[in-house]
């Protein structure tokens, strides 16, 4: 089911109200038709800096990490699933502590999670966040992996009627703002080992109990909304067999000498989320090489080399009891991704 536009105007659907404000998280503008003006020569047409990649790939360490080497910079999310409040371990949004105090905008703050966000929509609530975040002086910096949304957001005539990354030769390179795009990315063979063990740390850090808590038996199958996220539909089946509220250890990890029937679903489901994030990795890889072909300027960051010393570092914590240190990689992200992109931005803005 899609959402209209006036169902997201509503009084009681506060993300999208300009009036409303609550105390646990910034909102944005609600979503309406209008979108801020624009202008066809880049001397006049807003300033953004745009970071992409696939899922897991270190966007959301990257935004961060540049405003607090400029500022005056505020970030907007554009992850779809991230936009919604809730199953924050399973949508991988990026914890309040490793914000370092940088504004964010459109992360968790839908709490009408059973309907759709479309890209349309989207446009026009984060034009709007653009337009306010710009008119008080300071930077927006737009970070997500839903290519569509970007797309959508970005480009100077959007056709909700059309799917872009579908047709031949349909993505156009003419954009209403003044874009800066860094594309962060790392090779297949290492980005997919570090999404499955993504998946295991995920699962460590409580997303089994989270989904737990989450499960709906009525709404089984149901594909909608927040329901969307990658690890929901992969663990129904397994809830349905092993209903979270029969037995404490059903929103648990199974552990050696549990039922081994039990065992088998948890880790059938556990392969289903680490084949569907792969497929969704390989899938945004895909969009972002057609923005290219299409002539957006995106300048490719190449964190492999951090991301292979990241999990050279995990294993030797695995294998050891002294924890080794995070320095080599952080030495590796810095001179190999941060560097280039503070340099690359500052060009921009000069």
């Amino acid at each position: 089911m899609k959402p209209t536009f006036s169902s997201f105007h509503s009084l009681h659907s506060p993300l999208f109200h300009p009036l409303l404000s609550l105390q646990r998280r910034p909102r944005c503008p609600r979503m309406d038709s209008s979108s801020p003006p624009h202008h066809h020569s880049n001397q006049n047409k807003t300033k953004i800096i745009v970071t992409m990649g696939a899922t897991g790939c270190g966007k959301s360490r990257l935004s961060v990490d540049l405003a607090t080497h400029f500022p005056h910079s505020q970030i907007i999310n554009s992850d779809k699933m991230q936009l919604y409040n809730g199953l924050d371990i399973t949508t991988n949004k990026i914890p309040p502590h490793e914000r370092k105090g940088v504004p964010h905008f459109l992360l968790g703050d839908l709490d009408t999670i059973d309907a759709d966000v479309l890209p349309s929509q989207f446009r026009s609530a984060a034009g709007l966040t653009i337009a306010n975040i710009v008119s008080r002086g300071n930077l927006p910096l737009l970070v997500g992996g839903s290519n569509s949304f970007i797309h959508a957001l970005l480009v100077e005539t959007f056709d909700p009627q059309v799917d872009v990354f579908t047709g031949p030769d349909s993505v156009t390179h003419l954009l209403r703002y003044d874009c800066c795009f860094l594309w962060v990315d790392v090779a297949w063979s290492v980005l997919s080992d570090y999404l499955c063990e993504r998946v295991d740390e995920m699962l460590e850090s409580g997303m089994l109990e989270e989904l737990a808590q989450f499960y709906e038996p009525t709404k089984v199958g149901v594909r909608v909304g927040l329901r969307k996220a990658i690890g929901v539909s992969e663990f129904d089946e397994y809830f349905r067999k092993y209903p979270p509220w029969e037995s404490e250890a059903n929103g648990r990890i199974p552990k050696e000498g549990c039922d081994q029937a039990r065992k088998e679903a948890y880790e059938e489901a556990v392969r289903l989320i680490k084949d569907n994030t792969c497929i969704l990795a390989k899938r945004q890889i895909g969009k972002i090489m057609r923005l290219r072909k299409a002539g957006w300027d995106l300048k490719r960051l190449d964190a492999t080399a951090t991301f292979r010393a990241m999990m050279m570092k995990k294993k030797k914590n695995k294998s050891s009891s002294a924890a080794s240190s995070d320095l080599e990689w952080r030495d590796i992200w810095e001179r190999e991704v941060m560097e280039p992109s503070v340099k690359a931005v500052r060009r921009f803005l000069q």
